[in-house]
């Protein structure tokens, strides 16, 4: 009995800490209205970020990607703060204006790339497959025949 008394005070606290830094989310659920109130301060900041870029590099991701790496932190940890899972449609639709705001010059040079005709084709493969074979065949009646050169 003297061991229960003594673990019975630590329980109580373990389990409101546990409660309060756990992952689940709030009991009421996702408030919708409060994220979106939220995530446009993740907005803001982009923006201002975005601003210390010249606008002729925003299509280069690599000049900005730390900016839109804290963007996309904040936009998760704002919206799991209000209960919501990220990402979820309106968390996403907010990105994607922010994506329309930023990227919207930014093509896509992206060449696409075909399968040369079969008459092509076939020869690119056959002809390294049977010189491999051809040589595999010479290096073993080589090896072979080593004794009648010597």
């Amino acid at each position: 009995m003297g061991t229960r008394a003594l673990r019975r005070p630590y329980f109580f606290p373990l389990l409101l800490l546990l409660l309060l830094c756990g992952e689940s989310p709030p009991v009421g659920g996702c408030n919708e209205k409060r994220m979106l109130a939220m995530l446009p301060r993740c907005g803001k900041t982009f923006a201002e970020k975005m601003m210390k870029v010249e606008v002729w590099k925003w299509c280069n991701l690599s000049e900005f990607i730390v900016y839109y790496e804290s963007f996309t932190n904040c936009t998760e940890v704002e919206t799991n703060v209000v209960g919501c899972y990220w990402p979820n449609p309106l968390a996403e639709s907010f990105i994607a204006g922010i994506h329309r705001q930023f990227f919207q010059n930014c093509s896509v040079d992206r060449q696409d790339w075909e399968d040369p005709p079969d008459e092509i084709l076939i020869p690119l493969i056959t002809v390294p497959v049977l010189l491999t074979i051809a040589m595999t065949g010479v290096v073993v009646w080589r090896s072979k025949h080593t004794e009648q050169v010597l």
